[in-house]
């Protein structure tokens, strides 16, 4: 009982430290959760974590606690079945030994069985009914080494690293809408700035002014903001100026 309420600790304290990703990084959260899950569940002789990028099904090993681990990984996705994509697409952990893991996936556990791991505990990685992420997947040496109580504690643990990565890419969209704000609002000023230079040279409308600018870029198949920045320079002498 006491081996049971310290790997329980252990796990509740690992769940509690996925929620807030460093700087917003996703690859340390993966780390640690890959790190404490061969630490909670002693049975793992090997982890790794299995993310689905944004956008499409495609799957890749963001982590893993050693490169046999990672190759067996690669062996699902190629073959397209196997414990960790069938908890990702069933929802739900999948458990297994040796000899159902060669009914389920033949090939797949032939790979496995060579590499000398017999046994799989997959959890998927998600947030309620949202998206899923992926899934965090426990490999074992022996037949039947996983018992439910790691069961249970790898559904924990993969919920912890859910809320990491659904906070990790929250930071990545706001960084990247806030870089693609920065960027409009500096182009903008430099249209308007370009604008004021052919208001004063031409004595011409703020309006006529634009034209130009969008005729020129329509001639040249530059991007109006290059447009502006050329001309700006142009007038300011700095390196790059095509010298008109």
């Amino acid at each position: 009982m006491h081996e049971v309420t310290t790997r329980l600790r252990a796990a509740v304290a690992a769940f509690e430290d996925f929620q807030s990703p460093p700087d917003g990084r996703l690859d340390p959260s993966l780390d640690r959760l890959a790190g404490t899950t061969t630490r909670v569940i002693p049975a793992a002789s090997a982890v790794t974590v299995t993310v689905l990028r944004d956008g499409g099904p495609a799957a890749y090993t963001a982590t893993a606690t050693d490169a046999a681990a990672a190759a067996i990984d690669l062996e699902q996705y190629t073959a397209g079945d196997g414990p960790c994509l069938a908890a990702a697409r069933g929802r739900r952990p999948v458990r297994t030994g040796a000899e159902e893991a060669r009914e389920r996936w033949p090939a797949f556990a032939e790979a496995a069985s060579r590499a000398g791991v017999l046994s799989f505990l997959s959890a998927p990685l998600l947030l309620d009914d949202g998206p899923l992420l992926g899934s965090l997947n426990l490999y074992g040496q022996a037949p039947d080494a996983f018992e439910m109580l790691d069961e249970v504690l790898a559904t924990l643990l993969s919920s912890g690293a859910s809320a990491a990565i659904v906070q990790a890419r929250r930071y990545a969209l706001a960084r990247r809408r806030a870089d693609e704000i920065s960027a409009a609002l500096t182009s903008r000023a430099e249209i308007d700035q370009a604008k004021g230079v052919l208001m004063a040279r031409h004595a011409i409308t703020a309006d006529r002014a634009f034209e130009v600018l969008v005729l020129r870029s329509q001639h040249t198949n530059t991007k109006l903001r290059d447009v502006a920045r050329d001309l700006l320079r142009s007038v300011t002498g700095e390196p790059g100026s095509p010298g008109r």
